[in-house]
């Protein structure tokens, strides 16, 4: 039977991709707890299948498809095709958050990390996008986010390719807002400052020093950007388009050296 519920009236869906742990799975627990039905992905198995447990222990609606985002271009758009059927056949929304950040200068970068980096960073994101975009503009309707970082807009010594895949990422979102906003989909950008993440777990007092001059004065939460990507993919953000907003503690905006 074919349902004859309303956009408004369905189940809301989305694919956040690297939502196995940090910023991604908070965001992925936020979004379920707010009814969206959550596809989580990454290539750990293990861990995304606990975080698709602690959604639906608490009520809400997930499920896990295995990917991996250094895959070709094909490799991705098969991706995306199984992600849109785990979601019921629909996406109304898309969180790109995967991200790799080899901690290493422009000499000590390997020629793998390089292209490990550029294909998680940039290719996915786009590749996906061009999937998935289209059949939201048919539709009318959906919001695609995008998760920048503060270091986008500095320099810095030991990520220099992190930051620029990362300020090619945020345009990338500002062409895709002006390509399928006049569709109905709207597309922003979430740049966060220094978030304590299980990946950053190890460098805490590097972290508390970076952030102890901010206007925060302490490191980011992954559920405060989490709950800036739900503002943004809520109905309540209808008139942002193209946007970055940036939840760093005030960094990017007070950062003197």
């Amino acid at each position: 039977m074919t349902s004859t519920a309303t956009p408004a009236e369905q189940t809301r869906t989305v694919l956040i991709t690297g939502s196995t742990s940090g910023i991604g799975a908070a965001t992925a627990r936020t979004l379920a707890a707010q009814g969206w039905r959550v596809v989580v992905t990454g290539r750990d198995r293990a861990r995304g299948d606990a975080v698709v447990a602690g959604i639906e222990g608490s009520g809400g609606q997930a499920v896990f498809v295995p990917s991996d985002l250094t895959s070709p271009p094909g490799a991705l758009r098969d991706f995306a095709r199984a992600a849109t059927e785990a979601a019921g056949g629909r996406l109304d929304a898309v969180v790109h958050n995967a991200a790799l950040c080899p901690a290493v200068d422009t000499i000590g970068l390997t020629d793998a990390d390089l292209e490990a980096t550029l294909a998680v960073n940039v290719r996915a994101p786009h590749v996906l996008t061009a999937a998935l975009a289209p059949a939201m503009a048919d539709r009318g309707r959906g919001a695609i986010v995008v998760i920048g970082s503060w270091m986008a807009h500095v320099g810095h010594a030991f990520v220099g390719l992190y930051s620029a895949t990362k300020a090619a990422e945020i345009q990338l979102a500002r062409s895709w807002a002006a390509e399928f906003g006049p569709r109905g989909v709207r597309v922003n950008t979430v740049s966060p400052g220094a978030t304590r993440t299980p990946i950053n777990a190890a460098d805490g007092d590097v972290i508390a020093h970076m952030t102890a001059g901010t206007p925060a004065g302490r490191p980011g939460a992954p559920e405060e950007i989490a709950d800036a990507v739900a503002w943004l993919l809520s109905d309540r953000a209808g008139y942002v388009h193209g946007a970055e907003i940036p939840v760093d503690g005030g960094i990017t905006a007070t950062r003197s050296v």
